[in-house]
């Protein structure tokens, strides 16, 4: 057989000189066989590598074991060490005795030594080269199947494993998950359900956990969701990873109820879990702003012998920021020992949402301080902050910045922020020239910021050339239709609103109705805009309700029924408004809950101009913190007052 070539790096001889020191004054003389392997393997299993190899090089007369050899591997693959691995490489490849660079065992602990060291290429020279198609065991095909999907090479995974077959190796439970693990990295069904099918029909052992886990991975990847729960039904036993496998299934559909109730299952059954388990709920926890769940896991997670991982914590960091609960996020993040760019953004973002624009600012400058360099992500985060905020000339500034002091070049996403800070300030011109002159195509984010800004600012000639584009851009996109249809409502425009509705009707598409829901206690509540009738008519709703009508209109409020965009009587308008889902949320909030304990409130959309001015009041009539999660951003109401400022 030829011997490969191997790239050595430089700072490695193929001449040893060998250190006299009192473990190896008598190296050279000949060691028997036996204490030669087990000094050999005793050295591997401590660690010492340079002594281990100083062994093997200085003793040519004498042969390893295959288990000395594997030893050796193994402990240069726990370390990543590529150099050791080089000279192992070249010590079995000058070995006259070539029995051991064929040996499946060692040709697999190879091809995995050079993959986890990032040496791809080096680790498909000893796969090609090692034996020939037909001489390779499964063994060999996986660990270069699992090399290349270390690597995220998904497709040459799936290749490596399709030449097996075609070698007419018999795949195994490792080549099984192997395939279907490549198969979910690039989505492709069919050749997964191929695989699948292969399992049925195979005639060796049963399909081991790691089979099943892989399949419930590929089916979820894939969106099929019906046969996940087949899958999972079907498992001889379930562990941790199967369980997380379920879950995360449900949490890809949208399904978030059902995903908690699967983790409550989990549960009861006693299976355990893992920082995994926890990580997926609690993002479900942050979509949903199930704040006391999230808290609850929190407790668990404080409880445990295990310590967090990174991935872990940053989850706690972005639930308790979703919820709206910043003194908690914060807390969390003072107490980590250890920080990533990801935890930094995480605050600075929950900050930027929950309208603190001055400890956003404040964490921004601690962050450069400690010298840590912001990202994209950081900046996305700063400027959609200031244009929620109407901090126009310090969003100008951080775009200016992000270039000029951190070399980071603006995304789509950037320049939809600053469309947005200056649209929203009124700078409708300013933000013309801004899209005009970007160095890439606007996108329909950047298109929708510009349609908002005329929403804002009654420029209805602007929008009917922005909606255009939009139309055109993104023709199923129904809040673009919403927007326009708002525009001329506001307008008074109202065969202009008859125009787009129809344009709507013809294409399909349906507006979205508002839907808020809160937590009490441990059950989710939800309510529909104009629903909720059985809750409306009770005695306790009639009784609450009345009271605070009574009290917010003697302290002048009055409903504002231009956020009713139809054109119908006065008295209807009053109706409809009365029946916005967040004010029903935020009554039974009041009712079931006792005094003192903030109203926290989530709304799939936009919080209309009169139900804010409403909050506002109830907030300073019941002393009660009033938070409610929109589609933009939180609103905190207290005393009467507004965390926006009536921005947003």
């Amino acid at each position: 057989m030829a011997i490969p070539a191997i790239s050595l790096p430089t700072n490695i001889t193929v001449t040893t000189t060998i250190t006299a020191t009192s473990n190896f004054k008598n190296l050279n003389r000949k060691t028997p066989i036996k204490p030669f392997n087990s000094t050999l393997k005793s050295l591997t299993k401590s660690g010492k590598l340079d002594e281990a190899l100083l062994l093997l090089e200085s003793n040519k007369s004498l042969q390893p074991d295959i288990e000395s050899y594997s030893s050796l591997l193994h402990t240069c693959i726990s370390n990543k060490s590529l150099e050791h691995g080089h000279r192992i490489y070249l010590h079995l490849l000058l070995n006259s005795n070539k029995s051991f660079i064929k040996n499946p065992l060692i040709l697999s602990k190879l091809i995995t030594l050079f993959s986890v060291c990032d040496q791809l290429d080096e680790a498909r020279r000893v796969f090609d080269h090692g034996v020939g198609n037909e001489d390779r065991p499964e063994s060999v095909w996986v660990a270069m199947g699992i090399g290349y999907l270390k690597k995220k090479c998904f497709r040459e995974a799936l290749l490596v494993y399709c030449k097996m077959l075609l070698g007419f190796i018999e795949p195994g439970n490792f080549a099984f998950s192997m395939a279907l693990k490549a198969c979910s990295g690039i989505s492709d069904l069919r050749v997964g359900r191929g695989v699948h099918g292969q399992i049925i029909k195979a005639n060796n052992d049963e399909p081991d956990q790691v089979v099943y886990n892989a399949l419930l991975g590929m089916y979820s990847e894939c969106g099929c969701f019906r046969d996940v729960s087949k899958v999972f039904e079907e498992m001889p036993e379930r562990n941790v990873s199967s369980w997380n496998s379920f879950i995360a299934g449900f949490v890809k559909k949208g399904q978030v109820f059902e995903a908690f109730e699967t983790f409550r299952r989990m549960q009861r059954e006693g299976v355990g879990y893992s920082w995994v388990t926890f990580t997926t709920i609690l993002a479900v926890c942050s979509r949903v702003t199930y704040l006391y769940y999230g808290r609850d896991l929190h407790s668990q997670v404080v409880k445990s012998n295990k310590i967090p991982d990174i991935v872990l914590l940053n989850s706690l960091l972005d639930m308790y920021a979703k919820c709206g609960a910043m003194e908690y996020c914060k807390r969390v993040f003072d107490r980590m020992k250890y920080k990533d760019i990801a935890s930094w953004n995480t605050v600075i973002n929950g900050y930027a949402i929950n309208g603190l624009m001055g400890e956003t600012m404040k964490l921004f400058n601690e962050m450069v301080g400690s010298g840590v360099r912001p990202d994209r992500v950081t900046f996305i985060s700063l400027l959609s902050g200031c244009s929620h905020a109407g901090l126009a000339d310090l969003g100008e500034e951080l775009f200016d910045s992000m270039t000029g002091d951190f070399g980071i070049r603006p995304s789509l996403e950037h320049y939809a922020c600053l469309v947005d800070i200056l649209g929203r300030a009124g700078k409708i011109k300013e933000a013309l020239q801004v899209v005009e002159k970007m160095p890439v195509k606007p996108s329909g984010s950047i298109w929708g910021s510009l349609l908002n800004s005329c929403r804002l600012h009654g420029n209805v000639s602007l929008a009917e050339l922005v909606a255009e584009q939009l139309f055109e851009m993104e023709p199923n996109n129904c809040g673009n239709y919403v927007m326009l249809s708002n525009i001329y409502a506001n307008a008074g425009m109202w065969e202009g609103v008859k125009k787009v509705r129809q344009m709507m009707e013809n294409k399909g598409i349906k507006k979205e109705a508002g839907c808020s829901w809160i937590q009490v206690r441990n059950k989710v509540h939800t309510f529909i805009a104009g629903g909720g009738f059985e809750f409306r008519n009770s005695d306790e709703y009639k009784e609450v309700w009345d009271e605070l009508s009574e009290a917010i209109e003697k302290m002048g409020y009055k409903p504002d029924t231009r956020v009713v965009l139809h054109d119908v009587n006065e008295e209807t308008k009053v109706e409809w408004i009365c029946g916005h889902s967040e004010r029903l949320a935020t009554v039974f909030g009041l009712i079931q809950t006792g005094s003192g304990i903030p109203i926290r409130v989530t709304k799939n959309i936009r919080i209309c101009a009169d139900c804010h001015s409403w909050m506002k009041f109830v907030s300073e009539i019941t002393r009660r913190k009033i938070i409610v999660r929109d589609t933009n951003r939180f609103h905190h109401f207290d005393q009467g007052k507004c965390s926006c400022n009536d921005y947003w």
